[in-house]
């Protein structure tokens, strides 16, 4: 298999697996999910790993090149990621969605003859539809209008549909009774636990050249410290790991406290612990 762009750059845990179930589920019977949870908690990063958003992303900017690599797991890509921009119109994001999926179906189609070393030809008319699910991000968005249109695209399309927004869109999509009734699956997206907190920070502190007991006190009190100022939130995690390894680098430490962490800490712009 090649070296797909992102494909170490992320770590599954347990709400990522919960979230691909989810999307298989809406995928496989055709429904409308609904994904919501804070904001930080990795819905967007899981999102986009789901699609291969990175790989698709990589091979649209490089498809003009001659000897760009074969990624034989771009055949098995069947979902398209899109988010709307704040002033998209109706008509924009029904003619942004036709896009998505062509270029998936372009792509699927330039990898298999890539695949079977065969003389890739211009793509003929009609090529054949591959988009199984699309995967709509920060859908809060949408207005009235352009959840409409994602309904119409829906109920012709005969594919599943994803839509991931803030706390409380549930609230807001059972104003409109004929896309909520169509809603199958609901997924609430939630922090890490402490588990999967301390399973990461394992991989960050290997990262840094060191290992992480927590029977011993000053690690253990550090990860506490992490705990408490993060609360779970997978992206201000990442963020104070990298102010941490900042620290660290710049004062010549060689292990993380809990004063690093707290150090680390004055320098991000995250409110009160």
């Amino acid at each position: 298999m090649s070296d797909a762009p992102g494909s170490d750059q992320f770590m599954v845990t347990k709400e990522h697996r919960r979230f691909v179930e989810f999307c298989d589920a809406c995928r496989r019977y055709r429904y409308i999910g609904l994904c919501y949870g804070p904001a930080g908690v990795g819905k967007t990063v899981s999102a986009r790993t789901y699609a291969r958003q990175d790989l698709i992303e990589h091979l649209l900017a490089n498809c003009h090149m001659l000897d760009l690599p074969v990624f034989p797991e771009i055949v098995e890509c069947t979902t398209v990621f899109y988010t709307p921009t704040v002033t998209h119109s109706q008509s924009h994001l029904a003619k942004d969605i036709v896009t998505r999926r062509k270029q998936l179906s372009d792509l699927h189609y330039w990898m298999q003859s890539a695949i079977e070393k065969q003389t890739i030809h211009p793509l003929p008319l009609g090529t054949t539809e591959v988009t199984e699910l699309i995967i709509i991000d920060e859908a809060d968005r949408l207005n009235a209008m352009g959840l409409e249109q994602m309904r119409d695209i829906y109920d012709r399309g005969r594919l599943g549909l994803v839509l991931i927004g803030m706390p409380g869109i549930e609230k807001r999509l059972a104003r409109y009774p004929q896309l909520y009734s169509r809603v199958g699956f609901v997924h609430h997206f939630k922090p890490l636990s402490n588990e999967e907190v301390h399973f990461i920070l394992q991989h960050k502190w290997q990262k840094l050249g060191l290992s992480l007991d927590l029977s011993d006190f000053t690690d253990a009190e550090a990860v506490v410290a992490i705990i408490r100022i993060t609360g779970g939130n997978f992206r201000l995690l990442q963020r104070l790991v990298s102010q941490i390894e900042r620290v660290m680098l710049i004062n010549e430490l060689r292990y993380v406290t809990r004063e690093v962490v707290e150090s680390a800490r004055q320098l991000l712009i995250i409110g009160s612990p």
